[in-house]
């Protein structure tokens, strides 16, 4: 009976716990949203109605706190690309489906987005989260998760996973650039750099056939 009990405290602390880092990191996406790259420990600590030590020692640093926000957005990105790549359409569809979910997310949240891929101006310290360096893990991962994808779709031939690797990379990297630069200057619609990049891809994607036994692209 004792070792239910204590059982099941450790249960409830390990839920609260989850429950209050939810409740920081959303509180860190509110400050986020409203100061960029900018945004600083001190004021999602006040954002949070904590003190910043607190803050600390639910996320160690601020390393801490930027990769925990990253997961989170990261991840949602990541679920919502995978919809646009199982959604019953043609492939051509399927593809600029994909390109348009990841422009539509940058354009929704732009201050997420500079926080993840750009670093804070002005000088160190407090002020903001030097997350230049953190950026490229974000876009590795993105690039392997869709290189998989792509490897479980795709016919490629005899060296299909690691053409699928390149491929899945390169994507990511043409849909970072290419974003920013639309996201910072707005030279055409959404739509019209949506159908340019496709466009680009499409030669060889059109050509290759589906993958026997995969769940098809």
């Amino acid at each position: 009976m004792e070792t239910t009990q204590r059982t099941d405290q450790r249960a409830e602390q390990q839920s609260a716990a989850e429950r209050r880092r939810r409740e920081l990191l959303e509180a860190a996406d509110r400050v986020v949203l409203r100061d960029g790259p900018g945004a600083s420990m001190n004021a999602i600590a006040a954002e949070a109605g904590i003190t910043k030590p607190i803050l600390y020692r639910h996320f160690g640093d601020k390393g801490g706190l930027y990769a925990a926000l990253a997961t989170r957005h990261t991840d949602a990105l990541l679920a919502s690309l995978r919809a646009a790549l199982d959604a019953p359409a043609r492939r051509r569809e399927r593809v600029e489906a994909t390109l348009d979910t990841y422009l539509a997310a940058i354009e929704a949240r732009p201050q997420v987005y500079r926080f993840l891929m750009h670093p804070a101006e002005g000088s160190p310290g407090d002020s903001g989260f030097d997350v230049g360096r953190h950026s490229a893990p974000l876009l590795r991962r993105m690039g392997e998760e869709l290189a998989e994808v792509i490897e479980e779709r795709v016919d490629l031939g005899p060296a299909g996973q690691q053409l699928a690797r390149v491929w899945g990379h390169g994507i990511v990297g043409m849909m970072h650039a290419a974003g920013d630069w639309w996201l910072g200057e707005r030279p055409c619609t959404r739509a019209a750099l949506v159908t340019a990049l496709a466009d680009l891809l499409w030669g060889r994607l059109a050509a290759a056939g589906d993958k026997v036994g995969g769940p098809g692209f």
